[in-house]
C-alpha cells in the first residue's frame, strides 16, 4: 500500500484519499460552448511522468495539490490549496 502525505495530517495510507482531477483543469464560464464543457468534464491528460493533481484527504476533508510521478508512483511534494489559489 502506498503512503501519501496530507499537508494537514501527515503520512497516511492511500485508502484515505480521493482523487480530484488534474491541477489546472479550469472550469469554463457558465455560457461556454457544449464542447468546452465536455472537455472539462470528461477528457483528462493522463500524463506519463510528473504531474500535479488535486486530492482530498477524506478524514480531515482538506483538499490539496500533490505532485507525483505516474510511472514510479513517487510522491514528490504536497501543498495545501489556499483559498486565493482556488478562485
Amino acid at each position: 500500500m502506498q503512503l501519501f502525505t496530507c499537508p494537514f495530517c501527515g503520512p497516511r495510507t492511500e485508502a484515505e484519499f480521493h482523487f480530484g482531477g488534474d491541477a489546472g483543469n479550469l472550469r469554463p464560464e457558465a455560457d461556454a460552448q457544449d464542447g468546452q464543457w465536455t472537455d472539462y468534464l470528461y477528457f483528462r491528460n493522463n500524463r506519463r511522468g510528473r504531474t500535479r493533481e488535486i486530492w482530498m484527504h477524506l478524514p480531515c476533508r482538506e483538499v490539496f495539490v500533490m505532485e507525483r510521478d505516474t510511472v514510479t508512483h513517487e510522491v514528490i511534494a504536497t501543498e495545501a490549496l489556499l483559498p486565493e489559489a482556488v478562485a
